[in-house]
Formats: C-alpha cells, structure tokens, sequence
C-alpha cells in the first residue's frame, strides 16, 4: 500500500489544539454536536468535537461501531443537520447552508459510502449512475457527458466497457470504483470516504487504497477516511483523529498515534493489528478493555473511557479530561496520561 506522508507542523497559537496544519485549514469543525431523541432520552453520538484538516490532507478518524465516526461524516456533507457547533469548508461556514447555497457545497465535497451494493442504483448501468450526476449538477450533456463519462471510467481504472454493467455485473472492488467516480464526477475538492474498503474483499482492499492515494496526489484533494481499523487508516492518512463515545481520545501524526499512542483506548486499538514480526508480536503487551461500550444515551461521568480502562482513578470517574498537546502535535484527553507527561516533562 501507499505509504502516509510527513506533514507541516502548525505555528504555536491556538489553532495547534485541534490542527497540525496551517492557521486557514480546508476543513475546520468546532465544537460539533449531533444528539438524536430516542424514547425518553437523548442520543450522543457526536459530543464536542473539534478538529481541522489542511488543504491536500488526509485525516484518519478511527474508533470502534456506535463511536460517532459515520455520523461525523454524515456531518460534514450535510447529511445530518448539526445540534450545534460550526463546520467550515475553506473558511465559509457551511452548517446552516440552505437552497441554492446548499446545492453549491454538494459539488465542493462529496461523500463515499462504506457498501456500494446498497448506494449504487441497481436499475443503472455505471454510466447512467455517472450521467445522472452529471445532469443533476448541469455539468454536462449529449457527447459532452459520454467523453465525461469516460474519463471518470479510466480515471478510477475501470474499463470503457464497465459503463455498460449493472451494479449485479461487476465485483464489488469495480462497484466502489463506480461509487468513487460518482463522488468526482462534480470535481469536488474533498472527499468523506466512510470506510470505503471495509464491504471488500481482503485481496482488493489494498488497490483501492491505492488508487485512493493516487487521485488524491494527481487532483489536489483533501481526505477525512473514516474506518475502525487504525492499521488501514495509517497507510493513507497524514494524521489520525480516534474518536471513543462521540469525543476526541486522542490526535495527532499518523507514526506517532499507530506506533506511539499515548491514550490508553488507542494502544488497544494499535495492539488489534497484528504486527508483521513474528518476534515483535511476542513482545507486545496488550492493554486489555473491560466489557463494551457504554450507552451513548447516559455516558458515564468524568472520562467516558473509564468504566474499560485498566489504568482508570479517581478522578477519571469525576472529572472529563480536555484535549491536551502532550507531546509536539500530539493530543491526548487522559488524565493518566497527562499526569505522566507532566512527570517526564513533556507537557
């Protein structure tokens, strides 16, 4: 797979808490909220969420199912009216954005869904599917749209010939190139990949990545990839933001949060991939986790990582720890943590 790139560091001002990257980001969220009703109770899944991405980045966001991941996602393409808090997209605030204005933003960044077999049309061949976007977005028609058409095809590496297929007719590895395509047929300028290889076959996950990769260098976009699976998030990804309970645990550059997590939910996210070494693998000492997940209707006080954590005290059961730099460009939310950066002086 495609190997994950070194990125600008930030100028030490405010903007560091949630960034990495430069003071005008692509992609700014502050203090995002997403709370459902259910029954006589209120959902969390998205609970004060802050974070930035630099223009031409890719963000990992990693967690477990019913961490608020996909509902962030959701989000950010306005497939999911915010509580509250803001999402901008280059500056412009686009959380409240209605009608025409909302129209505009679908072209600027585009969703890619996890399964393809449920978000492609079975009753469309590939072609109509991209045709159908195009005329939508009044991008193009006639021969104009068939040439389009065709680049989009040979651009995500798909044949001439695959326009011609049903969804029922390709792999599912064609499919998602399919879906893909749709997402650039308006040429956006970011792209929400809500874990696009976890529907696939091992064996084609990594050419999809690939090819992820690649159109993000040759079309200067910018990424939030979505999976719960921090060993494919590190291979694409510049940083990486691990949700836990609709919250930030921890951020930071991708070697630093899969190779030397400091948050205790995100070593038992790193010690779920398998090392390569044999030796290594030995060596490794697991963190365990206690039970599951807490309800995201009554999340527990204090750290909401507590009630699995084997490092938790008395204080992560009281007080909700904030978002610290721990280390340069590395983010953490735990008190233990914390405290022992303060110990060897780091923080």
């Amino acid at each position: 797979m495609t190997g994950s790139r070194e990125t600008t560091r930030a100028s030490d001002d405010q903007h560091r808490l949630v960034s990495g990257g430069p003071p005008e980001p692509m992609i700014e969220v502050v203090d995002l909220v997403k709370h459902y009703r259910a029954g006589h109770g209120v959902v969390r899944a998205v609970d004060g969420v802050s974070f930035r991405v630099a223009r031409g980045e890719t963000l990992g966001v990693v967690g477990e199912s019913g961490c608020g991941k996909s509902t962030t996602a959701k989000l950010l393409v306005r497939l999911e009216e915010p509580t509250a808090g803001e999402i901008r997209l280059a500056g412009e605030e686009i959380s409240r954005l209605r009608g025409r204005r909302l129209r505009a933003l679908r072209r600027r960044i585009q969703l890619v869904f996890q399964d393809p077999d449920a978000s492609l049309n079975p009753r469309l061949t590939a072609a109509d599917a991209l045709t159908e976007v195009l005329a939508v977005h009044r991008l193009a028609d006639g021969a104009g749209g068939r040439a389009r058409v065709g680049e989009l095809l040979e651009m995500v590496g798909l044949p001439a010939s695959a326009g011609g297929r049903y969804p029922h007719q390709m792999s599912g590895g064609q499919r998602q190139r399919v879906g893909i395509a749709r997402a650039l047929a308006v040429s956006p300028e970011v792209l929400v990949l809500d874990e696009p290889v976890s529907a696939l076959d091992v064996s084609v996950r990594a050419e999809v990545i690939n090819l992820l990769a690649r159109l993000r260098d040759e079309l200067a976009l910018t990424y939030v990839f979505i999976s719960h699976d921090l060993g494919m998030v590190r291979h694409l990804s510049d940083r990486i933001a691990v949700m836990y309970l609709g919250r930030l645990a921890e951020l930071g550059d991708w070697r630093a949060v899969s190779d030397a997590p400091l948050h205790p939910y995100t070593r038992s996210l790193q010690e779920a991939v398998p090392a390569a070494d044999p030796e290594a693998e030995s060596r490794r000492e697991a963190v365990p986790l206690r039970g599951e997940p807490p309800d995201p209707s009554a999340p527990p006080p204090g750290c909401r990582f507590h009630t699995r954590c084997p490092l938790a005290e008395q204080l992560c059961r009281e007080e909700s720890p904030a978002l610290m730099e721990l280390r340069p460009g590395q983010f953490v939310a735990c008190h233990v943590a914390a405290r022992e950066a303060a110990r060897r002086g780091d923080a």
